[in-house]
């Protein structure tokens, strides 16, 4: 299985995916540091959103196969800038968590990741709650 690093902000649905991908039951936990598990990176929502801690994920990056950028489907805004992908030496995928959630909009969350640069094909819509999505992208992770 490809190493898998999240990058996302706050609340953007990185640890709930980390915790549904190992088949562990879905808690509330604030991740505190980068937790470097077997196939999975975990990062804090801080280090996407604080420009001194950003240097970080890029160090990281590298002991990982995927970038995978996590923007929940109701997030009022995007923090990652535009062509940001084309910054990187590994496959970037475009991870669209929450669509489940009552004020979910997909088609504007799609169009932040490909303005990052992701392409349509390598964008993942999941819902850590009810699963849908999760053979899509371990089926990529497997590949």
């Amino acid at each position: 299985m490809k190493k898998l690093i999240l990058m996302g902000r706050v609340a953007a649905g990185k640890t709930t995916l980390t915790q549904a991908l190992k088949g562990e039951q879905i808690h509330y936990c604030k991740t505190q540091y980068i937790n470097y598990m077997d196939t999975i990176i975990d990062t804090p929502g801080e280090y996407t959103e604080v420009h001194t801690l950003a240097a970080a994920l890029g160090v990281y990056s590298y002991e990982a196969d995927v970038i995978g950028l996590v923007i929940s489907a109701n997030e009022p805004f995007c923090v990652f800038p535009p062509n940001c992908t084309h910054h990187v030496n590994r496959d970037v995928i475009g991870i669209i968590s929450g669509i489940d959630k009552p004020d979910a909009n997909v088609p504007l969350v799609e169009r932040w990741l490909a303005n990052c640069g992701v392409k349509p094909e390598k964008m993942f819509y999941i819902s850590s709650y009810t699963g849908e999505g999760f053979d899509r992208i371990i089926a990529y992770l497997n590949d």
